[in-house]
This record gives C-alpha cells, sequence and structure tokens, in this order.
C-alpha cells in the first residue's frame, strides 16, 4: 500500500528516505547559547570533536572488546549474520523474486533475482543484479545500499539509492536490470535526503535538496517536482511547494492499469498531512482527517483513523479501517464500511492487498493474527481467518502480488522459534513452508511468558519475558530490559540467533516491554505518551522493572535497560529517574538534549511527538524528561555505555557524546563511550560492525550486571 503511514514510517525507520549533509552539526536556533560547555561536541566531523570520540573509543574497546568472552560473543554472532542458512527474504516484481544479501563474501551485499521455481531449491541459483563491494573497489568508495525503486509493469530501468557512510543521505543513480549497468546520462541526484517515484519511463517525481531554501527545518524535502528525461533537474516542473515548517512533501504515480492516479502528501507534522489527487496539473484535496491514513488501491479508498471521525451520519473509532469505492468518495458519498475496529485489547497492525483480498494482521493483547476480507458484488466484505502462528508469535504479510495475482508471503517468527518464509495463493489451499531459519541456539532450555503489570496511573501494560526453564525466583539472575515506547511502532516477539547466543544461552533473561508510546494497542496506546504525557512511558517502563523485582526475576544490581533512538532516550530517562532500580544501561543512537533536540539532524521533525522546546510552555513539561539537563552530581548512577555513529544524520552523534562528556565532568567513573564511523542510525554498515557493536553491549552488560 501506498499511504501516509507507509511514508512516515519509512522516515522513523529510514528505510527509503535520506538524510542532509552530515559533516557538520546544526548550531543554529535560540538555543546555540554559549553555556552549555559541551557544544562543540557537535561539530560532527570536528578535529577537537573526533580526537575525543577517538579517545573515548580506545578506553571502551579495552574495557568491553578486549577480552576472550568478547571475542566469543562477536564470533557467535557473526555467524549469525553470515550464515548462508538465513533466510533470503524476497520481494516479487514481475516474474522474479529480489533479495538484498549481505554475508562474509559481500560484507556490503548484492543486490539479486531468482525465479520461483528457484527458490523452492534447498540452494537456488541467483542472478546477480549489483555488486556493492565490486562496485566500491570500482569506485574506491564505501556505499551502502539503500534500496532501489523498479519502474512496472517491465521492471527494467530502477532507481538505486547509495548512501556513502550508511546515513539517511543518499545519492540516486538510474540502473538498468538488462545490461546491469547505471544508465549512462541517465536520472541521477548527488547526496541528499533525497525521494523518488516513477511517473513512467522519461518522468519522475523528486524531492531534493533544490538549493537554499528548499529544505524544510526537518532537514527533509519541502518542495517536489517533476522531472523529464534528458533535462536539467533545474528545469523539473514544481507540483507542490510546502512550508519550511512542514515536515516534508512526497508525490506518487499509481501505474495500476485502469486506476493511473497521482497523489501528493504534505506532510504537516509526523502525524498529520493533507492529502491531494493530482489531475491534469491541479490538486484537489482529499476530505479526510490530517491525521488519518489513506491508501488507494483500484476502485477502492481505504482510511485508517488516529482520532474518532464523525462521517456520513456514523462516528468511527480511533484505530479503525474504513473502505469505500474511490470514485464514489470523490463525488461526495461517505458511506463507509468498517472493516476493522479495535476493541480494549485488540489493535490494526498493518494490512496488504492481494489481486482479488486485502489481507488484515491484528493484535490481540500483542500476539498476530491475520483475516482475509474479500468485497462481494452486494457491497458486503466477507471475513474469513488466516491460519494463525504458534503461541507467542508474530505472523505478518512479507509481501503479496497485487496487481496479478492472489499470492501472498508470510513471515513467522518468535522468541524461542526459528523464523519461517510461507507462500500461499488464496482460494488454493493453506501455505507452504518454502525457507526455514535452522536454529542458533537451543530454545528447549527456556520459556516464554506473557505478563502484566499495573501503572503507576492504573493502566495494564503488558510484557514477554524469556528465561530459562525451572528458574528459581531468587532475583539472582542478569535480565536485560529492553523498551521503545514511540512513534506507535510495536515491539512484536522475533526470533533473534543473537540475543539467544550471546545473552540467553549464557544464562540471562530477556524481557521486552509493551509500554505506551508504541502502537501495541493502536493509535491510543501511542498517543497517551505524546508530548507532555511522555512520562508516562517511562512509568510503564519503571513499573515493568520492579515488577520483575518483585516477582524475584532479577534484582536492582542483575536488571539491565536497553533502547536505542526513542528507546535510548527512554533509557536515559532510566539513568536520570531511576536509578535505582538497575544495575547497568545500554543507550544507543539515543535523543538525550531535549533541550537542543529539534536544531540537530532531523530533530525538527519530531516536534509532534516530544513538544517544541523553543516554546517554554512546552519546555516547561519537556524538561522533565530531558536526561541531559536532568543529570545531576553526587548521584548513585549505574553504569551507562553510550553508544552512536559518526554517520547518523537522522539523531545525529552530539546527544551521545554530550552527555557522556558532561557525566564524565561530574566525576562519573563508570561512563563509557563509543561512536562507529558508519552505520547511519543502525548497528553498522555491514554485518562485522554490527556483530561488533552487539557483542560489546552484550558483555559491557554481562559484566557489569555480575
Amino acid at each position: 500500500m501506498v499511504s501516509k503511514y507507509a511514508i512516515w514510517i519509512t522516515l522513523a525507520l529510514g528505510a527509503t528516505l535520506a538524510g542532509m549533509n552530515p559533516t557538520h552539526a546544526a548550531t543554529t536556533g535560540s538555543q546555540a547559547a554559549g553555556n552549555d560547555p559541551y557544544l562543540w561536541l557537535e561539530a560532527t566531523h570536528g578535529q577537537r570533536a573526533m580526537a575525543w570520540v577517538k579517545g573515548q573509543n580506545a578506553i571502551t574497546e579495552k574495557a568491553f572488546a578486549d577480552s576472550p568472552e568478547f571475542t566469543r560473543s562477536f564470533d557467535r554472532i557473526l555467524q549469525v549474520l553470515n550464515s548462508d542458512a538465513r533466510i533470503p527474504y524476497v520481494h516479487r516484481m514481475g516474474d522474479y523474486l529480489y533479495n538484498f544479501w549481505q554475508d562474509k563474501a559481500h560484507p556490503r551485499g548484492i543486490w539479486r533475482r531468482t525465479t520461483l521455481a528457484e527458490y523452492r531449491r534447498t540452494d537456488p541459483h541467483w542472478e546477480t543484479l549489483l555488486d556493492i563491494d565490486a562496485l566500491n573497489k570500482a569506485e574506491d568508495k564505501r556505499w551502502v545500499f539503500k534500496g532501489a525503486q523498479c519502474l512496472k509493469p517491465a521492471y527494467v530501468r530502477c532507481l538505486v539509492s547509495l548512501s556513502p557512510d550508511g546515513g539517511d543521505a543518499v545519492e540516486v543513480r538510474e540502473f538498468d536490470l538488462a545490461t546491469k549497468s547505471f544508465v549512462k546520462d541517465g536520472f541521477h541526484l548527488p547526496l541528499a535526503k533525497n525521494f523518488v517515484n516513477w511517473i513512467d519511463r522519461d518522468h519522475i517525481y523528486v524531492g531534493t535538496d533544490f538549493g537554499p531554501g528548499s529544505m524544510a527545518r526537518s532537514s527533509y524535502p519541502r518542495i517536489v517536482k517533476e522531472w523529464t528525461r534528458g533535462t536539467p533537474l533545474a528545469a523539473a516542473r514544481l507540483v507542490y511547494e510546502a512550508s519550511p515548517d512542514d515536515l516534508s512533501v512526497s508525490a506518487w504515480h499509481d501505474r495500476t492499469p485502469g486506476y493511473e492516479r497521482d497523489f501528493v502528501s504534505v506532510a504537516t507534522d509526523f502525524f498529520h498531512s493533507e492529502n491531494f489527487l493530482r489531475k491534469n496539473g491541479k490538486l484537489e484535496k482529499l476530505d479526510i482527517p490530517g491525521d488519518a491514513g489513506f491508501d488507494a488501491h483500484r476502485q477502492w479508498l481505504l482510511v485508517q483513523t488516529r482520532s474518532a471521525w464523525t462521517v456520513g451520519g456514523k462516528t468511527w473509532p480511533s484505530g479503525a479501517l474504513l473502505a469505500i469505492k474511490f470514485d464514489d468518495f470523490m463525488a461526495g458519498r461517505r458511506d463507509f464500511t468498517a472493516l476493522f475496529t479495535p476493541d480494549a485489547h485488540t489493535a490494526l497492525s498493518g494490512y496488504a492487498w492481494t489481486r482479488h483480498h486485502l489481507i488484515i494482521d491484528v493484535l490481540d493483547d500483542v500476539k498476530s493474527r491475520l483475516d482475509v476480507l474479500t468485497p462481494q458484488p452486494d457491497g458486503r466484505w466477507l471475513h474469513q481467518a488466516l491460519p494463525g502462528a504458534p503461541s507467542f508469535s508474530t505472523i505478518s504479510v512479507a509481501d503479496t502480488d497485487p496487481d496479478h495475482s492472489d499470492e501472498y508471503w508470510l513471515s513467522v517468527t518468535g522468541f524461542l522459534t526459528p523464523s519461517s518464509l510461507e507462500r500461499g495463493v488464496l482460494g488454493e489451499g493453506p501455505a507452504e513452508t518454502i525457507k526455514q531459519e535452522p536454529a542458533f541456539f537451543d530454545a528447549s532450555k527456556f520459556v516464554v511468558s506473557q505478563h502484566f503489570v499495573t501503572s503507576k496511573d492504573g493502566t495494564r501494560v503488558p510484557y514477554f519475558e524469556i528465561a530459562p526453564k525451572g528458574m528459581k525466583l531468587d532475583g539472582s539472575h542478569r535480565t536485560l530490559l529492553y523498551g521503545y515506547g514511540g512513534f506507535e511502532i510495536s515491539l512484536l516477539p522475533y526470533y533473534s540467533g543473537s540475543i539467544g547466543r550471546a545473552w540467553l544461552s549464557r544464562g540471562g533473561v530477556y524481557v521486552v516491554a509493551n509500554i505506551r508510546g508504541g502502537g501495541e494497542y493502536g493509535p491510543r496506546w501511542h498517543q497517551a505518551a505524546l508530548k507532555a504525557n511522555r512520562p508516562k512511558a517511562y512509568q510503564d517502563f519503571a513499573a515493568v522493572a520492579e515488577d520483575l523485582i518483585r516477582r524475584g526475576v532479577t534484582s536492582a544490581k542483575h536488571l539491565g535497560a536497553e533502547g536505542g533512538s526513542n528507546g535510548g532516550l527512554l533509557v536515559g530517562n532510566m539513568l536520570t529517574e531511576y536509578p535505582q532500580l538497575f544495575g547497568a544501561i545500554a543507550c544507543e543512537v539515543p535523543l538525550l538534549d531535549m533541550k537542543r533536540y529539534t536544531h540537530l539532524s532531523a530533530g525538527a521533525s519530531w516536534i509532534a511527538e516530544y513538544g517544541n522546546p523553543d516554546d517554554p510552555k512546552q519546555w516547561a513539561f519537556i524538561k522533565t524528561f530531558s536526561p541531559y539537563q536532568n543529570v545531576k552530581k553526587g548521584t548513585d548512577y549505574p553504569p551507562v555505555l553510550f553508544y552512536t555513529t559518526t554517520s547518523d544524520d537522522r539523531v545525529g552523534p552530539a546527544q551521545a557524546r554530550k552527555m557522556a562528556a558532561k557525566m564524565e565532568g561530574m566525576g562519573y567513573r563508570k561512563v563509557w563511550f563509543y561512536e562507529n564511523t558508519e552505520g547511519g542510525h543502525g548497528a553498522g554498515a555491514d554485518n562485522r560492525q554490527s556483530a561488533h557493536m552487539h557483542a560489546m553491549v552484550y558483555n559491557f552488560l554481562w559484566n557489569e550486571l555480575k
């Protein structure tokens, strides 16, 4: 589907959009005052800052990456990441299944394809389309593959995105699958936070850095244009120009035969947008709520509500999925049909079209189920259950072929269940398992359980626990509590060979907290922790920690917390507000300085989540959850490891740098910092870098929680 939510989850997770020039940090705005003695660490590539990073890395490497235990964990994690037995997840385009693959022989990866008949084989033959390591050797670069958009229905011409360091900023080049080469004088965009979408072979929609003033405060494009092949980018025709204070603008073309349409979406903030149908060069606004997601597929328009919506004489609740025929809607009709409405225990996790059906993914107390919906001639939608997954697992639609068939691919995974990939065709019997990941650790020694705890305000909060069978509840077990709690992103059961090998197999307990701010119970669960209510997410996480201690699973000195990005802000608040509950904290690619965050990298894009610290009234509540401002001398803080990357052009490395430096300046000795040069807003640019980071974090936590 193409919807506002598809676009903004992309922004949140960094799958396809790309970032601003990371060579320097912003020091503009009202908060660039000189009263912060660590402001110099915001200069991402500054000589003084990088010298500090180098010194910190050496100290941390010696402490946690220079031991037999680290080497063992690193090797075991890298074996998982490089294993040829991993599932090569695929995406269908026409007659071929496409996959991007990284392993020991291809650290930067190969983009490749095969047929369904070959893919069914144990050892399929793959046709290599683009070898990133070979490209790097030829161009003397360190490119990281960031995806490709291919023009249907032929799927011959593609727009390939390449990052120089794993960050969000990408260079876009046109690629020919027939010749397996870049197109000479084809579409090409230099490094920026580029947005592209095919219209036809000779035209694309493009959002990029067109020059001064063309990027929003968020660092994303605020101008979208239509670019014609063979003409200079400067000659591209303006489609829409948003305000500098808007988050971003995008446009896309639906090439479905008989239903060709063009859309423009202007994101006014992370959760609100204005959406338009573009027809004959003119824009017609879609009369849907600004916070709703929408999807136009063939004759249908789907609307996913995020707040209650009264329309057509009915009031639909937050989190509902509604359907109406697209042409009827544009003609003024509003007689929607509800395809899903939530209750106290359920939420819509996602949906996917096949040629004749709609598959919806429902969470029931954070456990998956799939339903198949089929439109009938009389206007009703037939609901049928799709066989579910084992208990405490996640089943989701990995891919479909909505243009041509009712084929669907299912990903099935659980904490102790190695992932599998199933393929089916609706109406032709049950799905069959095509690929099965091996067991990377002995799951028979462990048990998964789900628990619920009452948070400070009386809210019932779930969490998953993976622990050794027969574990004595004596408070002695090293336990790692993981959380996120933001941007309506759900934490679901998943299989991780790395966690199994580096944590569980050493005797540790692993816990995932489904706190407010996430999407486990739909928009209401997310909205309960927005802005001034953000501390509710932290109260939930602390309540889970207290419950683990109360139940005797662990004790404060044996309990660790881990989180990244928004989860880094979460565990940063555990550090400053709940230090008595934890024995160690791993804080990764974090937000921490909430006074300055809107002036650093892409921080301005998250004002709808946290609030605007430049507004004194909003700063009054933001400062209550800003770890950088709240850390103070003379407190018994647990040991903490801050991890970030130089190439992170979304959150940026400055916040982790400054927090570590400030705590060290206050005299705290058990503060460690590590910064990888590559990897962007993630663990690393290749499997070795990822294994190094994970092994170091687990080694730090294991040592400190003893």
